[in-house]
This record gives C-alpha cells, sequence and structure tokens, in this order.
C-alpha cells in the first residue's frame, strides 16, 4: 500500500460535509490518522463510533495539533472566529482549506485570523451535498465524480494548493480553479439567486389569504421549482448575507429581464415572448450538453448548492467485439452541411422559414444557439422540426456576450463571413479542439473586401470582427478547393457593393449556393465560379434537409467489408459535390446501388442499398479528393480491408480538421497493426487481416465512428476513447449501430 498523502488530518466542523471528507480520507487511506474538531461533544462521539474519525476535541486548537492538513467546514460567518481559535494549534506546515460557499469574506476573515499561516491557507468549496445532514450522513463517496472549485488567492503558496488538488483528486473529484471573485459571481447567479427566488415565491404565496388553496392544487412545476425553498434557511440567511454584493447584482440582471418579460406579456408581443422562452428552453439545454462534457448531467438540490450527479457516462469509451453484420434499414441523421445553413439562411429571410429533418446534434445546435442569441426567434428543433422568425438581413441584434460554437468550424467560418457586414462587434469562441484551427484562410479574404477581422495565435480562434465596416465585392480565387471559406465569402457577399464571384480550383459541396437559390436569392454559376450580387433579399420558405452522406459513409464501408450485410440507408443527400465517398467505394468494388431517387427542397436525394463486397485497393483520382474530404477516415477501413495497397495524394486538408486526421488515423491503423505509409497529403493503406487494440479518437467524431466499424473484420477487440464528440454529427450512433448490427457497447 502507498504511502498515505497526509500524516494527520484534522477536519474542523463534522457535519455532511466535513465527516464526508474524514470519510473519503479514509477510505482512500489518504492520512495515517484523522481527527476532529467541534463544539458539540455528542457530534464527535458519534464521528468516532461511526469510524469517521479516530479521535476529537471540542478545543479547536487541540484539535489541529500535529496536523498537516486542516479542513475547516463550518458556515462562512462563523469561519473568523473558527480560524482565529485554531490558529494557536497550528504547526507551521500545516495547510489550511475549507469548504464554504461563499469565497470574497472567507478570505478576508483567514487574512486577519491566520496571519502569518494566510500563505497556506487554501479556499476551496466542493460542490456535494445529500439531503440528509449531520455526519450520520456521511458518505465516502460523496465527492466521486463532483466538482470542487479551488480559489486560491495571489498570496497563496502554489505548492499548497497542490497538495490540496491532490486530496480531492484521489477522492474522485474534479478539481476545477478560479478566481475568488468570478466564483463567488457564478454562485450568487447559478445558486444563490434561484434560493432567494424560491424562499420569495413561497413566502408571496404563503401571504395570501387563500393559501391552503394555492398550495393543494400546485402542479409539479411549482413543487419543483420550490423545493429548494425547503433548505436550511439559517445557512441561507448567512449566504445571502455573505455574499450580498454579488447577489445583489444577480438579482438586478434577473429583475431587467423580468421587466422584459412582463412588458411583452402586457404588449401582447408573441415574438418577444416567443423569443425569450425559446432562448431559454434551448439555452438550457445547451448548457447542459456543454456540461456534459464533465461527469455532471443531471441536477439535485442539495442543501447549500446545486449538486450534479452522473447519470450517464460524459466522454464514454466504445468497446466494439470482432464479427457480426448489418442488416436491415437505418435512417441516418439529417445533413449537418444544410442544417447549419438552413438556420443561417432563415434567420436571415423575410418571413417564417420551416425546416424538415433538422440534425439535432451538437454542431448545428451551436449555430441555432448563436442566432438566438442575435435575438431570431427560433421554435424547436422537435423531431427535426424547426421553424425560424427570420428578421432580414439587417435585423440582427448585437450578442451579449461572445458566441460560443463548440466544436463546429463551420459554424465559426461560415458565420465570419455572414458576420462581417453587420453593424455591431461579435467575438466567435469554440472548444479546445476547435481553437487550434486555421481560420486565417477565411479571414484574409474577408478583410479584402472592407472587413475588419482580427484571429488569435497563429490565425486560430478566437474571431473578433468589428461592425459598422462597408463591404466591396471581390473576386477570390480560392488556393485550395473548401466549400467553408467560399461559402464564407459568398455569406459576405450578402452584404458587398456590388458583385462577389468565387473561383474553386476543384468542385466542393455547393449546399450554400443551392439554398440561397431555394430562398430567392439569385445566385450565378458558370463553370467553376460562384458569383452573387450585394444587397437583395431572401425570402423564407420550406426546406427538407435529407439524411447526412457523411453519416452514412460509415454504414456504407460497415455493410462492404462484413460478410452477409445488406443495409438500405433511405432519403440520403446525393449532392454530386457530396458523392465522392460512393465514386470512390465503387471504384474500389463496393456493391452500392441507388434507389427511388427523387429532388428534396432542390437537393438530389436517394435510398442507398449496400451489400457485402470483396473489395479492392486503388489510387484515390485526385478529382474526387475535394467530394470525399470528410469521409476519408471511414475510407481508410475499407482500405484496412481492400485486397492490396489504397493511396491517397493531395489531401493536405485532413491535416487541420478536427484532429489531424491523416496521423490520427495512421495511429489508430498501427494500434490494429495495419501495415502503412504516412505522407504530407496522403498516406497508403496496405490491406489485409489486422487485430484489435487501443484507439485514441482524440476527440474526433469521424475518427471514433470509423474504428467502430473495423471491428467488423477485426480478430480481436476495439477499444476507443474519447467518444464525447460523437454526438457533434451523429447523436445516437451508437444505438443505432449496434441495432444494424454492430458488436457495441458504451462504457
Amino acid at each position: 500500500m502507498s504511502e498515505p498523502l497526509f500524516n494527520r488530518i484534522a477536519v474542523i466542523g463534522l457535519g455532511l460535509i466535513g465527516g464526508s471528507f474524514a470519510a473519503a480520507a479514509r477510505k482512500h487511506g489518504l492520512a495515517a490518522s484523522i481527527v476532529a474538531g467541534s463544539r458539540s461533544a455528542r457530534t464527535l462521539e458519534q464521528g468516532i463510533a461511526l469510524g469517521v474519525v479516530d479521535e476529537g476535541s471540542q478545543d479547536l486548537a487541540e484539535a489541529v495539533k500535529g496536523a498537516d492538513l486542516v479542513f475547516v467546514s463550518t458556515p462562512v460567518s462563523a469561519m473568523g472566529k473558527v480560524l482565529s481559535a485554531l490558529k494557536p494549534g497550528l504547526s507551521r506546515t500545516a495547510i489550511i482549506t475549507d469548504g464554504g460557499s461563499v469565497k470574497g469574506n472567507v478570505i478576508t476573515a483567514a487574512r486577519v485570523s491566520l496571519g502569518e499561516h494566510y500563505s497556506r491557507f487554501v479556499p476551496g468549496h466542493p460542490i456535494a451535498g445529500k439531503e440528509k445532514s449531520g455526519v450520520g450522513a456521511a458518505d465516502a463517496d460523496l465527492y466521486q465524480d463532483h466538482r470542487v472549485i479551488l480559489t486560491p488567492t495571489e498570496a497563496t503558496d502554489p505548492a499548497a494548493t497542490a497538495r490540496v488538488r491532490a486530496i480531492w483528486t484521489a477522492m474522485g473529484a474534479e478539481v476545477l480553479q478560479m478566481a475568488p471573485d468570478y466564483h463567488d459571481q457564478v454562485l450568487a447567479e447559478t445558486s444563490h439567486l434561484p434560493h432567494l427566488l424560491a424562499f420569495s415565491l413561497v413566502d408571496t404565496l404563503a401571504r395570501q389569504g387563500d393559501s391552503t388553496e394555492i398550495f393543494r392544487y400546485a402542479a409539479g412545476g411549482f413543487r419543483d421549482f420550490t423545493r429548494i425553498a425547503s433548505s436550511d434557511p439559517v445557512m441561507w440567511h448567512d449566504i445571502f448575507r455573505e455574499n450580498k454584493a454579488a447577489l445583489l447584482q444577480s438579482l438586478d440582471l434577473f429583475s431587467d429581464g423580468i421587466a422584459r418579460f412582463r412588458q411583452a406579456v402586457s404588449d401582447d408581443d408573441s415574438d418577444a415572448l416567443m423569443g425569450i422562452m425559446t432562448r431559454a428552453n434551448t439555452a438550457r439545454a445547451h448548457f447542459m450538453a456543454m456540461n456534459g462534457r464533465t461527469s455532471y448531467t443531471r441536477a439535485h438540490h442539495s442543501g447549500d448548492d446545486t449538486t450534479m450527479t452522473d447519470s450517464s457516462n460524459s466522454n464514454p469509451t466504445f468497446v466494439v467485439t470482432p464479427g457480426g453484420r448489418l442488416t436491415g434499414r437505418v435512417r441516418v441523421p439529417g445533413d449537418k452541411s444544410m442544417s447549419h445553413r438552413s438556420i443561417m439562411l432563415g434567420s436571415l429571410a423575410e418571413g417564417v422559414t420551416q425546416v424538415e429533418g433538422f440534425l439535432e446534434g451538437e454542431d448545428a445546435l451551436a449555430t441555432l444557439q448563436a442566432f438566438r442569441d442575435m435575438g431570431v426567434v427560433i421554435e424547436g428543433p422537435h423531431n427535426g422540426q424547426v421553424t425560424i422568425h427570420g428578421v432580414g438581413l439587417h435585423g440582427l441584434k448585437a450578442p451579449g456576450k461572445p458566441l460560443y460554437m463548440g466544436n463546429s468550424g463551420t459554424s465559426m467560418r461560415l458565420l465570419t463571413g455572414l458576420l462581417a457586414g453587420q453593424a455591431f462587434d461579435v467575438e466567435l469562441t469554440g472548444d479546445a479542439s476547435l481553437s487550434k484551427r486555421p481560420m486565417e484562410r477565411v479571414a484574409s479574404p474577408l478583410r479584402d473586401m472592407g472587413a475588419q477581422i482580427s484571429t488569435g495565435n497563429e490565425g486560430r480562434p478566437p474571431v473578433r470582427i468589428r461592425g459598422g465596416q462597408p463591404l466591396k465585392g471581390i473576386h477570390y480565387d480560392l488556393p485550395m478547393a473548401s466549400a467553408q471559406v467560399k461559402s464564407a465569402v459568398l455569406l459576405g457577399g450578402l452584404y458587398a457593393e456590388g458583385d462577389t464571384s468565387v473561383t474553386e480550383p476543384a468542385p466542393t459541396r455547393d449546399h450554400t449556393e443551392r439554398m440561397l437559390g431555394g430562398f430567392g436569392y439569385d445566385v450565378r454559376r458558370e463553370g467553376a465560379t460562384s458569383a452573387l450580387s450585394g444587397g437583395g433579399t431572401l425570402t423564407a420558405c420550406k426546406l427538407e434537409v435529407p439524411a447526412d452522406i457523411s453519416s452514412a459513409a460509415f454504414f456504407l464501408v460497415g455493410a462492404s467489408i462484413a460478410e452477409g450485410s445488406e443495409l438500405t440507408l433511405p432519403h440520403v443527400g446525393i449532392n454530386p459535390t457530396r458523392t465522392g465517398v460512393i465514386d470512390i467505394l465503387k471504384l474500389m468494388g463496393a456493391d452500392i446501388r441507388l434507389e427511388n431517387q427523387r429532388d428534396a427542397g432542390g437537393e438530389p436525394v436517394a435510398d442507398l442499398v449496400v451489400k457485402a463486397a470483396r473489395l479492392k485497393g486503388i489510387e484515390i483520382p485526385q478529382a474526387l479528393v475535394p467530394l470525399a474530404i470528410d469521409e476519408f477516415p471511414a475510407i481508410f477501413i475499407a482500405a484496412a480491408c481492400a485486397e492490396g495497397d489504397t493511396v491517397l495524394r493531395g489531401a493536405e486538408e485532413l491535416r487541420v480538421k478536427e484532429s489531424d486526421r491523416i496521423q490520427v488515423m495512421a495511429d489508430g491503423l498501427a494500434a490494429l497493426g495495419v501495415d502503412h505509409e504516412v505522407f504530407e497529403d496522403g498516406i497508403r493503406i496496405s490491406g489485409g487481416t489486422f487485430g484489435g487494440g487501443e484507439i485514441q479518437s482524440h476527440g474526433d467524431h469521424r475518427i471514433a465512428m470509423s474504428f467502430a466499424m473495423a471491428s467488423l473484420r477485426a480478430t480481436g477487440p476495439i477499444t476507443i476513447n474519447d467518444c464525447a464528440n460523437v454526438a457533434t454529427s451523429f447523436p445516437g450512433f451508437a444505438q443505432l449501430a449496434a441495432h444494424a448490427g454492430l458488436n457495441l457497447e458504451v462504457k
């Protein structure tokens, strides 16, 4: 057994939080001995009897003698007196930390009370709790998969912070760090204000003469919202007073929001009402989705704060066992590229646009949320249906904060073009992956049009756009084939004086041009050049988004490589600028038929029927590369199962996607034992048999789904890590793939 992190831990205040800290330290062997300090002899006796602590003392200075870590879990209002009482017993090297939910006043009290020990004080706040309180409710697993926020000051010894972080981590907590003032503001807005409102609402109704009848017939929503008013009034009395400044600021913001809501009701302003409620509804879902990247996906009230508990694995691992075949009929989600554009153009149109088949993945939802943040009323999505109340080309409003694009490069690049001609300043941000991707390829031609755009280090996000800049049309020769850059320039051209045209070196997806035409905006196309004139109008319409061929690609490959497979993929978009994956697979010998070909909202669609086939290696034609750029991870798996070598060149674009897809796929193929050679602009893959292994997807959804399909031909299990981002383009992939016959388990 390893040495404990601390020789002796003293816990001051043996309630639920302190008792659970002691119990967790004991369970994980983090201290040689654990002692408690409490004014209550009965609490100490109970803690010793339950085995939570070894001994205790009512004299706090005595309790902390010899302790190298002191955890103080007492009411914030009493912190100054408690710290003063225990200070005489502190050893010179003792580290002190706390569990208070308000940090500003705690830090002030510590500075006054601890004197020379202040640099060893690490302010902290574990966000955890239970309905029950007291040492009898102590739970050694209370902090497992929960957040602990550390708020060290400039005076805090970094080594002390590191040791406090280490013990919380050893207890299974996720440790975050932020400035004390910011912590108090965040908690005021997300925890303290909701509690204040719940107390106020119940008190307001209780003071009415017929309150008994009101409560008797109260619906579930009332009970759910006001349940937190059953919290300890004494504790919340202290919190409201201790965090007064931040709470009042939050209350002022809320009062402004209530005033807007009241005005909308008073004026019978339907659009304003719907705007407030749809923004709130989707914002909450968006917040929860972002929060789902951690271990917190379900909220439960508990005492002093909202506690998040793990209801599902936040960053799942796919474990796929060999064998199986794909059969039946599988409807993949709506086209992501068209879903993005439907929100953008519908928002800028005059009138109400109805969208069917919208992809409810995180990337497309990031675009939707951005336009809600800019004042557009959007209803849904509900089962793929979205209603967009367009505001016209010049009706967007300045967002109150940076627009967060999550993992979506399409959102950021296209919005950069669209926002270049707005009257307001705006900043676009994204997650860690998106923040590494190049944005100058879009910013540069837009600057030539007169836009003022700045990017971060090495031309990466964040992207900052200065509003009110007059744009002039340009002709732009794309240096490389990119539908996103082409679209960004054309969208900027909507706001430019004169004509804007783009010539591409090779065909790329043309959803922007087609959809602009569907909204009644004239786009002229001649050969490799697309052009439009600024100053026109978009007119609302009805759109039907077909199933995404990029999502279908995984199943096309899976059914092709798995003996005995026969699968139908209905209503898939077969835009000729997107069918490169079908053409490449057919060149490799795949058995793919297009049935029931038809038109849906200006886009060609068909039912794809694919059967298992013997694949052969090929040299992928250069002309097909830009038409299958997003599908190459799946094609690489087909190549690994083909007879002979498959060679890809001219695909440098793959290195600047959600990951460096050439290298990440190569690393995964190496883990399975597939022979390959990496080039700067492509790869050679030698097909044959391969085994199982562990794959690092690097948070790239297409990498994860591609290697899941590889299991159909592997000789051993494949474990794929970091699969949370699969939801960005293909929500429900694991369930759908398992239903079709893939031996996939999510852990």
